[in-house]
C-alpha cells in the first residue's frame, strides 16, 4: 500500500537549505551557524517523526504490500524504456534509518556547538555536516539505486572533507585522500553491480527490480548465477563504505578528523551505508546463498581481526575505531546468516553506544588539552564525572552486559550463526570469541583512562569536565544505550520490516553471552586495575605477537608493498618516460611534420601573377589527362 506525502522531501531539503545558508552567510556571520547547523537537522528530526507515525498508522491499513510513504519530486532521466525519478520512499527500512540519521545527527550537531566552539572555521564545520546529514537522508530515502548512488558518494565525498577538516596538518589532508580513494575503489564494483541490473532487469527502481529479481536467479554466468555475481558486486561496494576485508584500512585514519565527525561516520551515517544497502537489498541477495556465505564469513573475520587489533592501540579513538570495524563485521554477520532484522537492530544500537563512546572520548580528549594516548591518562573518574557515568553505561552496552541495548542486538546476531535461515556455527564461535574480545579492549580503554594512577602531566594537563552543551547529549545517549534493547522485545524490528527470522534467542545462549561479557571485562580489570604491571609483562611475554597486534596486522605496510609503490613506480615511469619520449614525441612529432610541410608549401605562394598562371595550367593539364583517361 503506498501513500503519497509530500512531507519526505522536507527531510532531505532542510539540512540541504542549512548547508546553502552555512556555505554562504554563515561564512560572514559565523555565529548564526551555531542556530541554524543544528536547527535545519533538527526540524527534519522533527518531520522524520512525524511521518514514521503517519507510516505506523497505516500498517492496519488495507492494500496491496506492507505500508510505504512516498514522494515524487520530479521526473529526473527518461532514456527510451529507462527512467529513474528523484522520489523518496519511507518504509520500515529506511524508516529506522531515517530516526537514527537525524536523531543522532541532531545530538551531534548540538555536542559540536561546544566541542568547536573556538575553531576558526566554525561555519564551514557546520557547513559540511549539514551536507553530510543531506547526503544521507537522500541514500536511505531514495526510491531507486541511481538516486541512492547519489547519496552514497555524497557522503564519500563529505567523509573526504571532514576527515581533512584541519588540512593543514598534512598527515589529516593525506587520511581525507585515503578514505577518498579507497572508497572510490569499492564504489567501482558498485557501479559495475548497476550497470549489470540496468542491463539485464532495464531498471533501478527498487520496487520494479524487486518485482524482476526472480530472473537474475535463473541466468547463469560461467559457474555462478548472474544474481550471485551481482550480489558480490554490490557487496564491492558496501565492503569500502562499511570498511570490511579488505577496504577497512580507511576508517582507523579517519580519526584525523575533529571527534564529531569520527562520531557521525561511525555512529550515524557513512559507515552503515554498506549495511543498510545490503538489507534494502536483500530480495536479492536472497536469492544468492553463496554470496551470503562470503558476506557472512568476511562479517566474522572482520570482526575478529579489528578486536585482536584494538586490543593492542593506545589511541582512545583508534580503539574505538577498530571497534567500529568490529562490530560491523556484527552486522555483515547476522545479514550473512540471514537475520536482517537483529543486524538492523544492531546499527541502531550501535548508533546509540558508538555515538556516545565516541563523544565521550571527545569529551576527554577536550578536557585532557588534546591528549589521546591513554597511556598518558588515568584517574579522570575524579575530574570528569560525568563523562565517567556516561561512558561507563557506553562501556557496560557495548560489551554486552545483560539488560543493555548490545547485549540484546548482538547477541541475537550470534544466535542467527547457528539457527539462522543459512546458519554457519562456526561463524557463530567466532562471534563468542569477538564477544570476549570485546569486552576486554572496552573494559582496558575505561580502565586506562577513568582508574589508576593519574599518569598526565600536573604542571601542563589540568582535567576538566566539558560544558553541557557537551554533557547533555552524552546524558541523552547514555539513557539510548541502556534502554534501546527494548526496541525489539520481543523482536519487534523484525515484524516491523517483516522479516521471516523471528525465533527468540535461546535462554542458554543468552546466559553464555552475559557470562563473557563479565569474563572479558573482569580479565581487563584485573589486568589494569587489580595487577596494573600485568599487562607489560604479557606484552614482553607475548613479544611478536604483540607487536603485530599493535602494528595492526600490517595491512597497511602490505598495502603500500603491492599496490602503492607498484602504483607510484608506475606512475613515475609514465611520467618520466612514456609522457616526455611517446606521449609528448608523438604530438610534437606531428607537429614538426606539418610544420615541415606548410614551410615547403610555403614556396609555392610566392604571389606572382606568373606562378599563379603556370600551376592553373598544370592543375588544368592533369585534370584533362585524368578525364582522357577515364
Amino acid at each position: 500500500m503506498v501513500t503519497a506525502e509530500p512531507l519526505l522531501r522536507w527531510i532531505v531539503l532542510l539540512p540541504a537549505l542549512g548547508f546553502l545558508w552555512n556555505a554562504t552567510v554563515g561564512q560572514r556571520a559565523p555565529r548564526t551557524s551555531a542556530v541554524v547547523g543544528p536547527g535545519a537537522v533538527g526540524a527534519a528530526f522533527a518531520i522524520a517523526i512525524v511521518t514514521v507515525l503517519r507510516l505506523h498508522g497505516l500498517e492496519g491499513g488495507q492494500g496491496d504490500g506492507p505500508p510505504m510513504l512516498h514522494d515524487l519530486v520530479y521526473r529526473w532521466i527518461e532514456v527510451g524504456p529507462f527512467h529513474s525519478d528523484v522520489a523518496f520512499r519511507l518504509d520500515a527500512i529506511s524508516a529506522i534509518m531515517v530516526l537514527v540519521v537525524t536523531g543522532i545527527g541532531f545530538l551531534i550537531h548540538v555536542y559540536s556547538l561546544g566541542y568547536m566552539h573556538d575553531d576558526p572555521c566554525f561555519a564551514r564545520f557546520f557547513t559540511y555536516l549539514n551536507l553530510f546529514i543531506t547526503a544521507m537522508l537522500v541514500l536511505v530515502l531514495a526510491d531507486n539505486l541511481l538516486l541512492l548512488f547519489v547519496g552514497w558518494e555524497g557522503v564519500g565525498l563529505c567523509s573526504y572533507l571532514l576527515i581533512g577538516f584541519w588540512y593543514e596538518v598534512e598527515a589529516n589532508a593525506i587520511a581525507g585522500k585515503k578514505a577518498f580513494l579507497v572508497n572510490r575503489v569499492g564504489d567501482a564494483s558498485f557501479v559495475l553491480g548497476l550497470f549489470l541490473l540496468v542491463q539485464h532487469t532495464g531498471t533501478l527502481d527498487v520496487a520494479e527490480l524487486q518485482a524482476k529479481a526472480g530472473t537474475l536467479a535463473g541466468t547463469m554466468v560461467g559457474p555462478m548465477t548472474l544474481a550471485t555475481l551481482v550480489c558480490l558486486l554490490l557487496f564491492g561496494g558496501a565492503t569500502g563504505k562499511s570498511a570490511q576485508i579488505p577496504l577497512f584500512v580507511w576508517l582507523p585514519d579517519a580519526m584525523a578528523g575533529p571527534t564529531p565527525v569520527s562520531a557521525l561516520i561511525h555512529a550515524a551515517t557513512m559507515v552503515t551505508a554498506g549495511a543498510y544497502m545490503v538489507t534494502r537489498l536483500y530480495f536479492l541477495f536472497d536469492l544468492a546463498p553463496a554470496a551470503l556465505a562470503v558476506i557472512a564469513w568476511i562479517g566474522a573475520l572482520t570482526a575478529l581481526v579489528a578486536a585482536t587489533i584494538a586490543i593492542a592501540q593506545a589511541d582512545i579513538k583508534k580503539v574505538l575505531a577498530y571497534s567500529t570495524v568490529s562490530q560491523l563485521g556484527y552486522m555483515f554477520l547476522g545479514l550473512g546468516v540471514g537475520v536482517t532484522g537483529a543486524a538492523l537492530f544492531h546499527v541502531v544500537t550501535h548508533a546509540f553506544f558508538k555515538g556516545l563512546l565516541f563523544l565521550g572520548a571527545g569529551s576527554v580528549i577536550h578536557g585532557m588539552h588534546g591528549e589521546q594516548d591513554m597511556q598518558k591518562m588515568g584517574g579522570l573518574r575524579r575530574h570528569m564525572p560525568g563523562t565517567y557515568w556516561t561512558m561507563l553505561v557506553g562501556t557496560l552496552a557495548i560489551s554486552g552486559v545483560p539488560f543493555l541495548s548490545g547485549f540484546y542486538s548482538k547477541d541475537e546476531i550470534i544466535a542467527g550463526a547457528f539457527l539462522g535461515p543459512h546458519p554457519q556455527p562456526l561463524l557463530g564461535v567466532i562471534g563468542y570469541v569477538v564477544a570476549v574480545l570485546t569486552a576486554f579492549y572496552m573494559g582496558r580503554l575505561f580502565f586506562l583512562t577513568f582508574f589508576g594512577e593519574e599518569r598526565f602531566d600536573h604542571h601542563h594537563v589540568h582535567p576538566h569536565e566539558s560544558p553541557w552543551s557537551m554533557l547533555g547529549p552524552l546524558v541523552v545517549l547514555a539513557v539510548l544505550s541502556a534502554v534501546g534493547g527494548a526496541l525489539d522485545v520481543p523482536g519487534q524490528v523484525n515484524h516491523f520490516i517483516g522479516a521471516h527470522h523471528e525465533e527468540a534467542t535461546p535462554f542458554g545462549m543468552l546466559v553464555l553471552a552475559g557470562a563473557l561479557a563479565f569474563l572479558g571485562l573482569g580479565a581487563a580489570w584485573y589486568a589494569y586495575v587489580r595487577e596494573p604491571s600485568l599487562p607489560e609483562q604479557a606484552a614482553t611475554a607475548a613479544g611478536g605477537l604483540y607487536r603485530f597486534l599493535r602494528d595492526k596486522w600490517r595491512v597497511d605496510e602490505l598495502y603500500d608493498a603491492i599496490v602503492v609503490r607498484p602504483l607510484f613506480a608506475l606512475a613515475e615511469f609514465l611520467a618520466r618516460i612514456v609522457d616526455p619520449d611517446f606521449v609528448d614525441g608523438a604530438v610534437n612529432g606531428i607537429a614538426d611534420v606539418v610544420a615541415w610541410l606548410s614551410s615547403r608549401w610555403r614556396r609555392l605562394q610566392t604571389g606572382n601573377l606568373q606562378h599563379a598562371a603556370l600551376s592553373f595550367l598544370v592543375g588544368a593539364l592533369v585534370l584533362l589527362g585524368y578525364f582522357v583517361v577515364h
